[in-house]
């Protein structure tokens, strides 16, 4: 596995990774069917940096001493932003924060992408309750340029101002299995 240089005020502890990595609990076809080749991209990576990890200091803010991702320029409406990279696992995490939902096939298995112990800049992204009326980005399931599907990161229909908070929403689901 190749990690790269971090970006500024990227945790220990936590391998950057600009690929997914697949846990063995991702059966061998199951894999293939997520990586198909050949399919069209739904959206490019963009190869200039978009956003920037900065710590929230705000005393209001529901994340006050965490880490946030941050638009580094103005970013335009219905943009891609970032692939919410980790590793790609069919186990159960309920301890992770960072494991989002990504695919359910017909065979009844959930795939995730946990991005707690490796992953990039989309696992600072924050959920907009407390923090704003409502989201200004999106997730989107998108196959990536090679063929793989990824979760992606896209702004709403309204631009982002440069130092704006990317806000998505984590779903009713999240909350709910974190409330008791």
């Amino acid at each position: 596995m190749k990690s790269l240089s971090p970006p500024p005020h990227w945790p220990d502890g936590v391998l950057y990774i600009a690929e997914s990595q697949y846990h063995s609990s991702v059966p061998a076809d199951l894999r293939l069917e997520l990586c198909r080749k050949g399919t069209s991209p739904s959206g490019k990576q963009s190869s200039q940096r978009l956003t920037v990890i900065r710590r929230i200091t705000e005393t209001s803010h529901p994340a006050c001493g965490q880490l946030g991702l941050f638009a580094a320029k103005k970013i335009s409406p219905h943009t891609h932003i970032v692939d919410y990279i980790g590793e790609v696992h069919c186990d159960d995490r309920p301890e992770s924060d960072y494991d989002l939902s990504l695919y359910r096939p017909s065979s009844g298995l959930n795939v995730g992408v946990d991005a707690r112990r490796m992953g990039n800049e989309a696992r600072f992204i924050n959920d907009y309750r407390g923090i704003k009326s409502k989201p200004n980005a999106l997730f989107e399931e998108r196959r990536a340029e090679g063929g793989e599907l990824r979760m992606s990161v896209w702004t709403s229909g309204d631009p982002l101002r440069k130092g704006e908070e990317i806000l998505v929403s984590y779903g009713k689901g999240w909350w709910q299995a974190r409330s008791g």
